[in-house]
This record gives C-alpha cells, structure tokens and sequence, in this order.
C-alpha cells in the first residue's frame, strides 16, 4: 500500500515554534535571575551549561528515536513502531536518571570543571543539584514528544511546550522573588518551577499517547531495553551524538580561542550568538521536519519521492537562511544595541553578522542534509565525513585565523563559515549521488522481513 506523504509545511511551522519557545523562556530565565543579583546570573548561566552538557548524553537515543519510528510507519509497521516507542521510554528513564544522580551528587565536582568562580558556588550548587530532577523528566519529555512528532502530531506536541513553558514561568516568578505566604527562594524557585513544570508536561504526554496512538505504556515499559528495539535506536542514534559531541567540543575551542582576544571580544561574540540562534530557527525547524517525512518515505520504500523533497526543502531552506541573515546585518546596530552601546563591541558585531549571510545557508545545507542522511539509514557518514573538517577547520581555523593570523572574531567566523560550507557541501555530494541509496533499501528490506516473519 502506497503511504501518503506528510506535509513538510505542516510539521515545520509547530517546530519553529517550539525551537522559539525555548529560547525565548531561556532569556526570561537569565533576566530573572539577574534580577536576583550579578552573582545569580552567573550562577544560572554556569548551571544550566552543566545541565545541557548532561542532557546532551539523551541525544544517544534521541537521534535515533524519531527516525526508527517513521521508517516504521513508513513500512506498515505500526506494532514495530510501538515496541520502538516503549524502548525509548525505558531508555530515557536509565539516561536521564543517571544524568539527574550525577547532577545531584556531583553538582560542586560539575561546576569546577566549568570554572565556576569562588563566589558564585554557593549559589550555583543549590541550584544545579535543584534541577537534578528535571533532567530526568525533560528525558521523557523529549523521547514522547519524538514519538508523536513521528506519528505526524507536531500540533499536539506544539500545545504540551507552550503550556509547560507557560506554567514554567508563571510559577517562577513567584517562588524566585515571593509572593502573598510564599517566601522568595532565588533560583531554586526557579528548578522547582521547571520540575512542576516538566512533570505536567509528561502527564499531558502521557495522555495524548493513550489518545491519539493508543499507547498505554506498563510498569516494566518505564525500564526495559528490548535488544532488538535498542540495538536499531543505537544503530542511528550513537553516529548522531558523535557528530553532536565532535562539533559541540570544536565550537568550544573557537570560544577559548575568542576568550584569548580579551573581554570585549568575549562579549561581542557572545552577543552575537544569541542573534544568530534567531536566524538559525528555521533551518534547523526544516532540517528536524525532513528527517521526519524522509523517514516515513524511506520505510514506504518511495525513494525517488523522499529525494525530490530534500531538493525542495534545501531550496527553500537556503533562500529563507540567506533572507533572514541579511535581515539581521541589516539591522545589526539597533539588534546589538540590546545588549550594549560600546561603539567598538557594534562595529564588530556588524561586520560578524555580515559574515554571518554567507555563514548561514552552509549552516542550512547541514541540517537539512544531514537529517535526511540519518532519515535514509546513512548515519555514519556524516560523523566519518565531518569529523575532519570540525576539528581541523572549525577548531583549528579559530585559532589559526582569529589568534595567529591577527584577523580577531571575524577570523573565528570566517573559520565557522568554511566549516559549515565544507561538511554541507560534503553532504550534499553524498545525496546527490544517492550513496545513500544502498542504505535506504537495506532498511526498507528490513522491515519487509519484518512484516512477513509472523507468517512465515
């Protein structure tokens, strides 16, 4: 039976969204929190990096999950898909409570290693070891929220963000600052926020499991790692935190090599960051959209059809990066004017941002193929292929054209933007040539034995 294509538009806009949502409760946070004092700031900054680093061991699973369960569906294989989605429960409850325990027990151990100055460790303890239990729920939060994005509910799945954000921040800002009976806790109000928070978010989760996928996970559903189910998840899932963890430590070398040019040049790139996270939204929305729809192509076997849509959505995707980045080097001296008037700090910015154009449509062609690579079973190429470049070029060229050369931040980007157009390009090729192609057939004969094994 022939399956009906999903409509890209129709998962983009949700996941937009969504991406959005969390940046921008990230900045109420850090305002809130400098509220409080110069020291809480640095305290939330410092914490919710160790929260993240921790979180980033999910994405072992994470990469894995969505696009299992669309080649699945793809293939006819609704009990295949549900079995996948019960695994990823118990995966997350293993990955996620070792990270919260590590987070609990070791939260002073944690934030020496990020360089946690004296002062600020008083402040920053309580509250990582607070948002302990949060990384337990996110876990569940996100392997859920996958499966229905790959059942194509991104809808359902936009309206459980928005209401746990929502609740997030209505109650943080009385338990941080006191309300009425409620004394002011600082930012523990805020960790306990974020778990009451997330808690309801796996409640409204669960929920919309039993009612739009007929899923009622058992006891033994929230621990169990079936091999078989585990093994496929893996199969994608660990090239794809390889490759996150590769970039992940090579971006923090360029920030090192940043930090080396002085406070001012530390600050300017950190303001522009926060600038280019906005212009990057929706290509990172498409690229996660793509991985979704190619995946349900891949497992219906209709590959011609999966490879026509990455050609339109990274035409699409390119035009949009370039138009937003230009918007935002057009606009740059009233954007930096946001976080500071320093003259120097906003003629640097400026001439980052308009690097930043050429920067962003290689960005685009990275998440968007090399979602589809991971969707089409090709996971291992992207990290093989890409390892080079993000250490040689992307680490290394930070420090070589930013530090050595003299040529300062925009040394640094000119290295961000080679590194983003060599391993987009790369990717590229590998799609164009359908080297994927011999992937993308193994796994739909996969599930073609699969689905004849019961009646054999």
């Amino acid at each position: 039976m022939k399956s009906r294509q999903p409509r890209l538009v129709a998962l983009i806009w949700p996941l937009f969204l969504e991406l959005w949502l969390g940046i921008l409760v990230g900045l109420i946070g850090t305002a809130l929190a400098a509220r409080v004092s110069d020291s809480a700031g640095a305290s939330f900054a410092l914490a919710n990096h160790v929260f993240g680093t921790l979180f980033m061991l999910f994405r072992v699973i994470g990469a894995g999950i969505s696009v299992v369960i669309t080649q699945c569906l793809g293939g006819q294989r609704r009990d295949e898909a549900d079995a996948v989605a019960r695994t990823a429960l118990g995966a997350s409850s293993w990955i996620g409570g070792i990270s919260a325990v590590a987070a609990l027990l070791g939260a002073e151990q944690l934030l020496r290693l990020v360089n946690a100055p004296a002062e600020v460790l008083p402040i920053a303890v309580p509250f990582l070891m607070a948002l302990a239990p949060s990384i337990l729920f996110d876990a569940w939060n996100a392997s859920m929220a996958s499966v229905m994005r790959a059942h194509l509910h991104a809808r359902d799945t936009l309206m459980v963000i928005v209401l746990m954000h929502l609740s997030h921040l209505l109650l943080a800002l009385p338990l941080m600052s006191g309300w009425g009976p409620i004394p002011s806790l600082g930012l523990p109000g805020f960790a306990i926020a974020m778990a009451a928070s997330r808690i309801l978010g796996v409640a409204m989760h669960l929920a919309l499991w039993r009612w739009r996928l007929g899923l009622r996970p058992g006891l033994g559903d929230w621990w169990r790692l079936p091999r078989q189910q585990l093994g496929a998840i893996l199969h994608i899932g660990l090239p794809g935190a390889a490759e996150n963890l590769s970039w992940r430590l090579s971006f923090m070398v360029s920030v090192a090599a940043a930090g080396s040019l002085g406070a001012l040049a530390l600050a300017t790139h950190a303001y522009v960051m926060q600038i280019m996270y906005w212009v990057l939204l929706f290509g990172a929305a498409t690229g996660f959209a793509v991985e979704i729809v190619v995946g349900h192509l891949i497992g219906a076997g209709e590959l011609h059809r999966a490879h026509q849509l990455v050609r339109k959505a990274l035409a699409r995707g390119l035009a949009v990066s370039f138009g937003m980045a230009l918007i935002a080097a057009l606009s740059s001296h009233w954007l930096l004017s946001w976080f500071t008037q320093d003259p120097e700090i906003l003629a640097t910015g400026a001439t980052l941002l308009w690097i930043t154009v050429l920067l962003e449509p290689g960005r685009t062609f990275n998440m968007v193929v090399i979602n589809a690579l991971r969707a089409a079973g090709d996971a291992r190429y992207p990290v093989m292929a890409g390892a080079g470049s993000v250490l040689i070029v992307l680490a290394g060229g930070s420090w070589f054209f930013g530090v050595y050369l003299g040529w300062g931040l925009p040394g640094i980007w000119v290295a961000y933007t080679a590194d983003e157009w060599i391993r987009g390009l790369l990717m590229w090729r590998r799609w164009a040539r359908h080297d994927w192609v011999p992937y993308a057939r193994t796994t739909r004969r996969k599930l073609q034995r699969q689905a004849a094994a019961p009646s054999a």
